[in-house]
């Protein structure tokens, strides 16, 4: 009989709950007496003991609801060495309740923080195994993590929306997506939803030759642009990137602008087939390394495959949008701005 604990840390989105049910179903079916502790609220729950004993039903039809029925919280790595507010020492709380639940393993899931925190607890001697929760794609060691086909899928659609406006108008829209230092969701939802100009943190951009490019369309008889903008471009600094595009945009082509924020709407519903495939699968792989005793490694898709790679290797690292990558290669042989 195993003794294992799901915690699930950060920012939430969709395929956390159909991951969770992977590993459960997975460990039930290959011992029913298999003890799952669900610690509640991210690293917090794991601080201050806050958790519940789960049974099997308590991950039966989860597979398509969205968020995650454990709660999150935000705990960054550069505070967990910090004491709280009554002076804790956060790191020895979650190692003594580690203990005291008597565990044998912690399935933790989230993104580049939460992975770089699961390092940590390596290192203090937990048996600890890493699930890639974020839409953002940019954790390091997986071609995709779970959460960011269902994003791309709401954006393009939200894209696909735009282009029968802007049509009708004959406006520039501008879509900001969510994306602070990683433009994958930009540049996947802006090729698959036809964008005509796409710009991501890591490539530089002039909106000289933004306006170029929207005025060329004009000249070519297309009267409207579609722009798709991540979050995390840099701008002034005082506003939104979409604000600050838009308003670039206009003054510089003259054609009326605006713009549109999507926002946490990214992050909710249901996930897509692809994402619950991907979490069925990676959670399989999951009580796979559990049950080798391989732990301290994180689940990742490699080309077709599902493997593990050591979380020292992934803690601290990011896996960022290239000028290489084929998308943009492609994207600029079709006439696409990148900037």
């Amino acid at each position: 009989m195993r003794r294992v604990a799901f915690l699930t840390s950060g920012g939430d989105c969709q395929a956390l709950n159909a991951t969770m049910r992977g590993v459960a179903k997975t460990l039930y079916n290959a011992d029913p007496d298999t003890q799952i502790i669900g610690i509640l609220e991210g690293y917090k729950g794991l601080m201050y003991e806050k958790y519940v004993e789960m049974k099997p039903l308590d991950f039966s039809g989860i597979l398509t609801e969205g968020g995650t029925i454990l709660g999150s919280s935000r705990q960054p790595f550069k505070n967990m060495r910090k004491p709280d507010a009554n002076g804790m020492d956060k790191v020895a709380a979650m190692v003594n309740t580690y203990h005291k639940l008597k565990l044998d393993c912690l399935v933790i899931l989230g993104g580049n923080g939460t992975q770089k925190s699961a390092n940590m607890l390596r290192e203090e001697g937990l048996n600890v195994v890493g699930l890639p929760k974020t839409i953002d794609n940019d954790i390091w060691g997986t071609d995709i993590s779970f959460g960011f086909d269902s994003a791309v899928s709401i954006a393009t659609d939200a894209i696909d929306r735009l282009h029968s406006t802007a049509s009708s108008h004959k406006r520039v829209m501008v879509i900001e997506v969510m994306g602070h230092k990683a433009g994958w969701i930009a540049l996947y939802s802006g090729m698959a939803g036809g964008g005509d100009v796409i710009l991501v943190p890591e490539i530089p951009y002039s909106i000289k030759n933004i306006g170029n490019t929207i005025l060329e369309r004009l000249k070519k008889g297309k009267p409207y642009s579609i722009v798709v903008v991540a979050e995390g471009i840099q701008t002034d600094g005082r506003k939104r990137a979409a604000e600050y595009i838009a308003q670039e945009i206009e003054y510089e082509t003259g054609i009326e602008t605006r713009e549109t924020v999507l926002g946490y709407i990214q992050r909710g519903g249901s996930p897509t087939p692809f994402d619950r495939n991907l979490s069925t699968r990676m959670g399989g792989h999951a009580t796979e390394l559990i049950a080798n005793g391989e732990f301290g490694r994180m689940v990742a898709l490699k080309g077709n495959g599902i493997s593990s790679v050591p979380l020292a290797e992934v803690a601290g690292k990011l896996k960022l949008v290239t000028e290489d990558h084929d998308l943009v290669i492609q994207g600029r042989r079709m006439g696409i701005c990148f900037g």
